[in-house]
């Protein structure tokens, strides 16, 4: 037997799953690539006229990087414009993943383009004209640290906001968005007020069970005798918490059970406080990675990485003689692009295959269902966009339980975006 959901509520919906920030970075992306271009050509013609092949190097992983920025740019553009597109599915979330695996895979190519030239001019050198050579690295590098500056600034890594929706599909199915998508983990913190000074609760779990904490915001020492607290549950479970000493702040001996949504009251030196804990689940950080930029950064931060090697390069040779040294800095900047975008076609090409990308949210997932006697059947977990995931859960039940009931346990979970669930009574 099926759960079913109403079929009377529209179906059409929107599917915009793109990153926080997602036009900014379009206009920051098309800006730098104006100025890496007129550095590629210079460096480029600069290393052809005077003889450093590490030059020329990094003028061609320049050009890479602006050819990976102008996919990125088109990327941005075309997701934004095709975002309320119904032939996508799922929205243009995943575009930004897109590009940034084909840039990836640009990259690992002429990370092998440079480390054969390099190569061969250890076994063959050329002249190299120093006093040109090494002012025009010293700017490319210049260049490529602008550029870095101007992508990084501090909103392209940004929260995702879920787009809500509760609709039914055919007869067995709900869905339902809901959520902030916030990826980023913090426990739970609350001030308390009390009349010596500022005390703060939260809930810690670091890699280790939850258990309550207290600590004064002035530090100074608290007795762990005069403290304790009693959860109340939404069903009316209490529990009991006592507290030990751990130097700089008070620890629950006791653990705290998932899920972490109750009213606790506080006793704090024979006084007493309410604070409330509403559970919010936070997927890992790289469910909002916008690798669209991260590729971009990428590219930039390992054209300034091989800069470095290259003034270095230039400088040992022309003062020691050394000029097996430019090509070896040709060949450890070859390393470095390589290294680069192996991480980059890893994690893109994860997202691509929809691979789960956060275990420790699916596992907490099928506690919060099946903490009840209740069966997770199946589950699907997948990236939609920067800070968007989507997922499928089915559940099979003795109980008479409805699609709400499942909306309201999984709701804690902000970074679900897209949630279609399917009950079986058993």
């Amino acid at each position: 037997m099926t759960e079913t959901a109403s079929a009377a509520r529209p179906f059409s919906h929107l599917h915009i799953f793109l990153a926080p920030g997602h036009e900014k970075n379009e206009r920051k992306t098309w800006a730098v690539i104006w100025l890496c271009s007129t550095m590629m050509v210079a460096e480029i013609v600069g290393g052809l006229l005077f003889g450093s092949i590490a030059l020329v190097a990094d003028g061609m992983h320049m050009s890479t990087h602006a050819g990976a920025l102008l996919l990125a740019a088109l990327a941005y553009t075309y997701a934004r414009k095709h975002a309320d597109d119904p032939r996508f599915t799922f929205g243009t979330g995943k575009l930004g993943d897109l590009a940034g695996f084909t840039s990836a895979i640009i990259l690992a190519m002429i990370a092998l383009l440079i480390g054969y030239e390099s190569i061969s001019r250890v076994f063959t050198p050329v002249r190299i004209h120093f006093a040109v050579a090494i002012p025009i690295a010293c700017l490319g590098l210049v260049v490529n640290l602008a550029s870095a500056w101007l992508l990084s600034g501090d909103d392209h890594h940004g929260h995702g906001h879920g787009h809500g929706h509760d609709h039914g599909h055919g007869h067995n199915h709900g869905h339902e968005g809901h959520g902030d998508g916030h990826a980023e983990h913090h426990d739970e913190a609350h001030s308390i007020a009390t009349g010596a000074g500022i005390v703060v609760l939260e809930v810690f779990e670091d890699g280790v069970p939850p258990r309550f904490r207290l600590r004064r915001e002035s530090s100074s020492p608290m007795d762990a005798r005069g403290a304790s607290i009693e959860t109340v549950r939404p069903d009316g479970t209490t529990q009991q918490f006592t507290f030990a000493d751990r130097g700089n702040y008070l620890e629950s001996i006791e653990e705290i059970p998932e899920p972490h949504a109750f009213t606790a009251h506080v006793r704090l030196d024979d006084q007493d406080h309410t604070v409330v804990f509403e559970e919010h689940e936070h997927a890992h950080a790289s469910t909002q990675r916008d690798n669209n930029m991260r590729a971009a950064l990428i590219h930039v931060v390992a054209d300034a990485a091989v800069s470095v090697l290259v003034i270095v390069g230039l400088l040992l040779a022309r003062l020691f003689g050394w000029l097996w040294m430019d090509p070896l800095a040709g060949m450890i900047g070859a390393c470095v692009i390589a290294s680069w975008s192996f991480g980059l076609i890893r994690d893109t090409g994860a997202i691509l295959l929809d691979m789960n990308p956060d275990q420790r949210m699916t596992d907490k997932m099928r506690q919060a269902i099946e903490n009840d006697g209740d069966v997770l059947v199946d589950l699907h977990l997948w990236r939609l966009g920067p800070g968007h995931l989507g997922a499928i859960v089915a559940i099979s039940t003795s109980q008479p339980r409805g699609l709400a009931y499942y909306r309201s346990k999984l709701a804690r979970f902000r970074s679900l975006s897209h949630l279609t669930i399917e009950v079986e009574q058993e």
